[in-house]
């Protein structure tokens, strides 16, 4: 498994301009909640907790795998997850829960490719999937940094990304050079 300085490193590559920033800033959220929705209809019968709506379990998984990767992060993750999902499981009970889900993803969406369209960069994900699951934990992290928290991540996971964005750069220069 990679560490949190290199997963946020690679995320933050593709992020670094401030109103890409500030779109996933709205547009994760927004994704998160919907998919949270839409994982709140489904109900699983678990031995040991009875029923349980499948996004909590998928909540808690995400969780222990923040938990390992960061676990200062993953306490900042507990605090913004919790309501998340709780109003995700209220919503799901609620009539048209299943298309002011699918609203709010493909607002979510809109804002995510407004960001790229700023950064000039493809989405994280498209390089690796798993980036899907650091972007939540990315927001996090720089919501950390603007409260003067974490400095020594941000000094270790900046100059990474910098270096990874200055290397795409030129791949993707050298690829449209190519005849």
């Amino acid at each position: 498994m990679k560490s949190a300085v290199e997963q946020l490193a690679s995320y933050k590559s593709v992020h670094l301009n401030p109103t890409n920033l500030k779109t996933h800033c709205v547009g994760i959220p927004l994704i998160i909640w919907a998919a949270a929705v839409w994982m709140s209809l489904p109900r699983l019968s678990l031995p040991l907790a009875g029923e349980a709506p499948l996004s909590t379990l998928a909540a808690l998984l995400i969780l222990g795998y923040y938990l390992l990767l960061h676990w200062r992060l993953a306490l900042g993750m507990v605090l913004f997850g919790m309501p998340l999902v709780l109003s995700a499981q209220w919503m799901a009970a609620q009539p048209h829960a299943p298309w002011i889900a699918a609203a709010a993803f493909g607002i979510g969406w809109v804002f995510q490719l407004i960001g790229h369209r700023f950064e000039k960069a493809k989405p994280a994900f498209l390089e690796d999937l798993n980036q899907l699951l650091i972007g939540p934990l990315f927001l996090m992290a720089e919501l950390y940094f603007a409260l003067g928290l974490e400095a020594q991540l941000n000094q270790n996971i900046t100059p990474l990304a910098v270096a990874r964005r200055r290397a795409l750069q030129q791949k993707n220069k050298q690829q449209a050079n190519k005849p």
